[in-house]
């Protein structure tokens, strides 16, 4: 009788045992699922997060944040970026396609374009090792484009006027208070054409296509998907599951789990330039007044150079 005790706590005890312990280890004997991580990047490319009114954008700081996470995974074995935009400023441009050009040095990337993916979008998607895009997909848009305003006649209606003192000789040219003179316009145009001359060769490098290919493809023309793959700027027609396989091939995986990354939310933070804008409504002021504000309120206008179409 006692014997029969001491047997049934001993299964009891290893019964405890398995129940606790083994959830514990079974993960530990068992192999990590490959992953292929999915991230959506939309909007306009800049250094600002999105807002209510901008919606969604594409900036550096996002695209580090979801690029690290995926590297952070060691199950994560390539990566499929869901691009699409119609382009943005140079400078975060260029910050982007560097990030993922390192990335790329670690794992197979690749982009896949389903709707509007041109110019600034079509840049950073050169970093890839892969391009792939529906069949009426658009794309291209290869060129730069900067606009001076000139804001002297609205100030002038307003009964505002403004006197300058400078120290150099071109410190004016860009408040937007005056016309460009003929030497101040050609240099603007040296800085476009230093920018476009960047971008056919970021293209030229990014697609295995000499200068002189890419520099007639650059004419800032959209391209249809299937026009893209035919000259070069694009490798596969197909959709987001297109994508996913060609990842896996290069990655060399014959099965993963494919982890859709969120984009991330709207803050409350950046709501506050609508609540302003709701605020203005409410005290009376037109959208035209809104506008009108806010271009006042710019009072020393830069340049931007975008690779936008």
């Amino acid at each position: 009788m006692k014997r029969k005790k001491i047997v049934v706590i001993t299964l009891g005890i290893l019964l405890v045992v398995a129940i606790v312990v083994l959830p514990i280890l079974r993960p530990i004997g068992r192999p990590v699922a490959d992953k292929i991580a999915v991230i959506p990047l939309s909007g306009t490319i800049t250094f600002q997060e999105a807002s209510f009114l901008s919606r969604s954008t594409i900036t550096p700081g996002l695209v580090k944040e979801f690029l690290t996470r995926a590297e952070g995974d060691a199950a994560v074995k390539a990566i499929v970026l869901r691009i699409e935009s119609p382009g943005g400023a140079v400078p975060p441009c260029q910050e982007i396609l560097k990030e993922i050009q390192r990335v790329k040095e670690k794992m197979p990337v690749v982009v896949v374009m389903e709707n509007v993916t041109a110019s600034g979008g079509y840049y950073i998607s050169t970093g890839a090792d892969k391009i792939v895009a529906l069949r009426y997909a658009l794309t291209g848009s290869i060129g730069v484009i900067s606009q001076a305003v000139n804001i002297e006649g609205l100030y002038e209606k307003l009964g505002i006027k403004i006197q300058t003192f400078k120290g150099g000789k071109y410190k004016d040219m860009h408040s937007g208070l005056r016309e460009l003179t003929t030497e101040e316009e050609e240099i603007m145009q040296r800085l476009v054409d230093e920018y476009y001359e960047h971008f056919i060769e970021v293209v030229a490098e990014g697609r295995g296509l000499t200068r002189e290919e890419v520099r007639n493809l650059a004419t800032g023309q959209l391209y249809s998907g299937t026009e893209a793959m035919r000259l070069g700027l694009v490798d596969e027609l197909g959709g987001l599951d297109t994508a996913i396989d060609l990842a896996a091939e290069l990655a060399g995986l014959e099965a993963a789990v494919v982890e859709y990354y969120r984009p991330p939310r709207i803050t409350l933070w950046s709501l506050l330039g609508f609540g302003n804008a709701i605020r203005m409504r409410l005290w009376g002021f037109s959208a035209q007044d809104i506008i009108l504000l806010e271009t006042l309120s710019q009072s020393y206008p830069q340049p931007k150079f975008l690779y936008q179409g």
